[in-house]
Parts: C-alpha cells; structure tokens; sequence
C-alpha cells in the first residue's frame, strides 16, 4: 500500500519518442555543469549492457566514458559515486505493459535512489501512457458549490 511519501521525489521526467525528440531536449535540459550518466555534459557516462555496443562507442568517442553497466542494477550506478545530476534512458525496447511497468519502477527506482534532478526516457509507451493520465484533484469548497447547484432541478 502506498504511503504519502513514497511518491515525493522531486526528479522531473520527461517522456520521449525517438531518437530525433531525445535529442531535442539535450540543448533545453542538459547544462554545462551537469553530471548526465548517458550523455555529453561536465561528466559524460554511457552505458550499455552490452560489451560489444560499449567497445563500438568507445571506439566512435574515444574522449568519453563508457562502462558496462545495467540500467536495472541501481547499486552499480551509485557505486560511480558521481552526482548524477540527469539521466537519460533509451529504453524503447520495453514496449507493452509488463514493460511499461518495469519503465516505471525503473524511473521510480533512479528518482528515489540517485536522485538526479530530471530523467529523460526515450519510450513511446511511457509518452503515451503520460499523455492519457491527469492527476485528480478533488473541486474546492467554490467549485463544489457550483457544482452542486448545475445538479439541483429545484
């Protein structure tokens, strides 16, 4: 069950389809002095769970740091010991609604346990799961009273 602080972090997410959106929000999310684990800024660490993607983007940017690393392995990322300030997730590859929750927990997991202050993933799922949500609010005392009358037939 949850509690009232359980979903309090502050990190703001930002849902993305593509490659060409992904990109789009590096130059409006990403500054000089960040420390961004995936792409280029103060500190740059890509990571793949793949040994063979990793050596091909070493080789492609030899300046930048690559590591192997899981994105589901949280602990592996705080051992960095970097203040990961972004985060930016391509995790189109989790499509469908196991995996859209397993997006979720993931983003959950990284908001709460790194703390960075934005996440970026790149999923449509996530970006069209995002656009049907609104969070409830329930009416004010103000809106309720109107709301109240609209129903009355009296």
């Amino acid at each position: 069950m949850a509690n009232e602080t359980q979903f309090r972090a502050t990190t703001r997410i930002i849902a993305t389809r593509g490659v060409k959106e992904y990109r789009e929000t590096i130059p409006a999310v990403v500054g000089p002095d960040d420390h961004v684990l995936e792409v280029g800024a103060a500190h740059v660490i890509g990571t793949d769970i793949s040994p063979k993607c990793v050596g091909r983007a070493r080789a492609m940017r030899p300046g930048l740091d690559f590591r192997v690393l899981d994105a589901f392995d949280v602990r592996s990322v705080l051992d960095l010991g970097l203040p990961i300030s972004k985060v930016y997730m391509d995790l189109s590859g989790l499509s469908g609604y196991r995996g859209l929750l397993d997006l979720i927990a993931l983003i959950q997991s990284y908001a709460g346990i790194v703390r960075p202050d934005t996440v970026v993933a790149k999923s449509g799922a996530l970006k069209h799961f995002a656009r049907s949500c609104s969070p409830w609010q329930a009416a004010t005392p103000a809106c309720q009273h109107t709301a109240d009358h609209i129903g009355h037939k009296g």
